[in-house]
């Protein structure tokens, strides 16, 4: 058995759990909601008004840029997401899962069809352009084939092979939720890096894949951590 398909495994075990049912719910701002994280293995597809969530999006445009392509490094790029992942988002900020001094409070007054408005506009955009990654750096291997000395599985596994998402593979099997990863090409090296370190600190722990990110993000020293989101930034 591969290191890929052993990690594969690992993932369509995780998709076989009874879901959490307030995943499916309306967004709502109680204590009891914070407490939990979301269990996104089973979450359903999540769909919106994209024409409504242009008309929604002008304050988010001031940090993710009017066609979702973020402004500054330190602010992630939207466009191109899937709507499930931008719900989910939009969800662990408004319930408190997650904390961002902008966000938090950008979160707090939306509604939910707002959040499924909004990450289906930004789904519907066209991703950053392709950069010109160097396929031959320690970014590129370990988000290809990972490092098994290390314990350090492939990003690809999740993430897909050309950094936009996975594709589900013809299979019988049960398969993990897709839309809930997110794609990672393009992001600058500034936002993967601060992500990775709030796995690895477990300040982002809202929902199940995060979890999932904990033990990941362990595997990785700082030295891989500069050479994934370089990779990513570049790519």
């Amino acid at each position: 058995m591969t290191y890929r398909t052993s990690l594969l495994l690992a993932c369509l075990l995780l998709s076989t759990a009874a879901p959490d049912v307030a995943a499916q719910q309306p967004a709502t701002a109680t204590s009891a909601a914070s407490a939990s994280a979301l269990d996104l293995r089973r979450m359903q597809p999540v769909s919106g008004d994209a024409q409504a969530g242009a008309a929604k999006a002008a304050v988010c445009a001031a940090c993710h840029g009017p066609q979702g392509v973020a402004i500054a490094p330190n602010f992630p790029n939207l466009a191109g997401q899937s709507a499930t992942y931008l719900y989910v988002q939009l969800r662990e900020f408004h319930d408190g899962r997650r904390s961002d001094p902008v966000m938090t409070g950008q979160a707090a007054a939306l509604s939910d069809a707002d959040m499924r408005d909004l990450a289906s506009y930004y789904a519907a955009l066209a991703p950053k352009p392709a950069g010109r990654a160097d396929a031959a750096s320690r970014g590129a291997q370990l988000y290809l084939a990972g490092d098994p000395a290390q314990g350090i599985p492939p990003c690809q596994g999740c993430h897909g092979p050309t950094g936009l998402g996975p594709q589900p593979h013809p299979s019988s099997a049960p398969q993990p939720p897709w839309a809930t990863f997110p794609h990672l090409r393009g992001q600058s090296s500034l936002y993967v890096a601060k992500e990775l370190g709030d796995f690895k600190s477990g300040a982002r722990a809202g929902s199940s894949n995060a979890k999932v990110m904990h033990g990941i993000a362990a595997t990785l020293g700082d030295d891989d951590v500069q050479a994934l989101s370089t990779y990513l930034s570049t790519w």
